[in-house]
């Protein structure tokens, strides 16, 4: 027997995202639900799907929630907002009606008072009431939990999240960003309790794919529920960010009419600055993500970062918030969540579970674990992670001496009067195949690479990196970083800033870069490609090393064959 899902507020940006994930479930009939029974009618035509979720639609007023009786539902989801002037009457009538009860608040208030507000009701009826199930706080804490796992001591956690400027806004969302951009919100930093303004704590955040975006002060749950579920010693912030700097900006600084008290709040505005937002839309990109971020001491008693962060593509994001439901629903579907009264979502799914619901869209996830008393630089910028790599990527960065690797190589250069320059400037090799040394000598700062290629050598120097999990490889004048994504393949890295003599150049000028380490029979398979938008290839080289001692390599053709 199918059960019914009523779903309040579908037609929305969220509330359509999480209807496609639903229409996926044949358990299920889904009941489409919002004011607008034209758009309703459009989005079911565009959801059926042949062995998915039975798909009807109802036109439903969210403020009048009597007519839930009549629909008999198994659970109700409420994703319309805004939450932050929000009563309980939508939950509390879908309790009274034998329902079960999720939602994506992310109100404050709204969340601090739900259990208190539904728990006698949902304990009686036998039902599960959850809310928060979203980006804040169900997905930040799944992450936080995985990161800090086995950790002594948790010093600071931060959480940020920046969507695209191309990601639809509903007024829903932008009347809850409002609502508190200006005013007094509380917040946990230095170990106590203080007032900051809403959107005001402006800092740089590096997100990994994304850049560096500017990040405030956000008023979600979690600054009330990060410090209450983990054991925070220093600062639990949530922040949030838009992608173009006049955007942001210039929300901080119409936050300080409300400071002043020129004005009581930006909410009466959201309309007028929704449009204004849009005439915006063309300079930024579909392009958003979210970063969770810890400083501790790990179960050695030794000083551990670490950081989980989530990268969406081709306007993604918004599936993101709607994740942890559809996660939570097919958890009851499956019978793996039996739990009955009125909670918060913070802590009641695995990150696996939320992340797994986001596996059909252009979406990634990595984490990043940096020891920064180690000696040795990728032991430093990976920490537990660098057990994980291949024997052979370990052995080659392992950092702790000075060492010598030797064995097959072959190369390719630019044809290209720069790269022709280049190669002279750097001492790279020209085309062909060698025999290849790298000899790696560690101190105390990082580590410089000398690397031989027949008759040609070239060195660099390889520091740590502004950010966590980031190195620095510097050839003369010129820096590039790289933001290393180990796995049990190897090792990736991927250009996130350049530079000349410490000046930051605009990334979209930079050369294209492609590296990467594996391990194959037993031995360091490196490969590294660059080229540049306007200049084309400008030198490119692959091969495998064995240690300085060992075997000359093996069926050297086949393993070198092409770039």
């Amino acid at each position: 027997m199918t059960k019914r899902v009523v779903l309040v507020g579908a037609t929305g940006v969220f509330g359509s995202r999480l209807a496609a994930m639903l229409a996926d479930m044949p358990e299920i009939e889904l009941v489409l639900a919002a004011r607008n029974l034209p758009a309703l009618e459009h989005l079911r035509d565009v959801l059926v799907l042949d062995g998915g979720a039975t798909v009807s639609t109802v036109s439903f007023d969210r403020a009048q929630p009597e007519m839930l009786g009549r629909l008999q539902p198994w659970l109700v989801v409420d994703v319309a907002g805004p939450f932050q002037d929000s009563g309980y009457d939508l939950a509390e009538t879908s309790v009274s009606a034998g329902a079960h009860y999720i939602d994506i608040s992310d109100g404050r208030a709204f969340v601090a008072g739900f259990a208190e507000a539904l728990g006698p009701g949902a304990t009686v009826a036998g039902v599960l009431a959850v809310t928060g199930a979203s980006s804040t706080p169900a997905l930040s804490h799944a992450a936080l939990h995985q990161l800090c796992d086995g950790w002594r001591r948790l010093d600071e956690v931060r959480v940020v999240i920046s969507p695209g400027a191309r990601a639809p806004r509903g007024l829903a969302v932008v009347q809850a960003i409002l609502s508190y951009v200006g005013l007094p919100v509380w917040i946990f930093r230095d170990g106590c309790w203080s007032e900051a303004a809403g959107w005001s704590g402006l800092r740089r955040v590096r997100m990994p794919g994304l850049g560096s975006r500017w990040a405030s002060i956000c008023e979600t749950p979690d600054l009330d529920l990060l410090p209450a579920c983990f054991p925070v010693q220093g600062s639990a912030l949530f922040m949030a960010g838009l992608e173009l700097a006049p955007m942001h900006l210039g929300l901080a600084f119409l936050g300080w009419t409300v400071r002043l008290g020129l004005v009581r709040s930006l909410a009466p505005l959201a309309p007028l600055l929704r449009a204004a937002a849009g005439l915006f839309v063309p300079f930024g990109s579909d392009r958003g993500g979210m970063i969770v971020e810890a400083k501790g001491r790990d179960g050695d008693d030794e000083p551990i970062y670490a950081r989980w962060a989530l990268c969406a593509d081709a306007n993604a994001g918004p599936n993101t918030p709607v994740a942890p439901i559809a996660a939570l629903i097919r958890a009851m579907l499956e019978g793996r969540e039996a739990r009955r009264g009125a909670m918060t979502a913070a802590g009641l799914l695995p990150l696996e579970a939320i992340v797994r619901e986001l596996d059909p869209y252009p979406i990634t996830t990595i984490r990043h674990e940096s020891h920064p008393s180690s000696p040795a630089l990728y032991r430093r910028l990976l920490g537990r992670r660098f057990a994980e790599l291949p024997m052979a990527v370990q052995a080659v960065h392992a950092g702790m001496a000075p060492m010598t690797f030797r064995g097959d190589a072959v190369a390719r250069a630019g044809s290209s009067f720069s790269a022709r320059i280049m190669r002279r400037v750097l001492g790279l090799p020209s085309s062909g195949r060698s025999d290849v040394e790298v000899k790696i000598a560690p101190d105390e700062r990082g580590e410089t690479w000398t690397r031989r290629f027949g008759a040609a050598r070239f060195s660099s120097r390889l520091v740590q990196g502004r950010e966590l999990g980031a190195f620095e490889e510097r050839f003369g004048p010129l820096r590039f970083g790289f933001d290393l994504q180990p796995s049990r393949q190897g090792v990736t890295w991927v250009l996130s800033r350049w530079g000349i003599l410490g000046l930051d150049l605009p990334l979209g000028l930079a050369p294209l870069m492609r590296a990467r380490a594996q391990e194959e029979a037993g031995r360091y398979r490196f490969r590294v490609v660059v080229a540049h938008p306007w200049l084309g290839l400008l030198f490119a080289y692959r091969g495998l090393l064995a240690d300085n001692h060992g075997r000359r390599l093996s069926n050297r053709a086949v393993a070198l064959d092409g770039l």
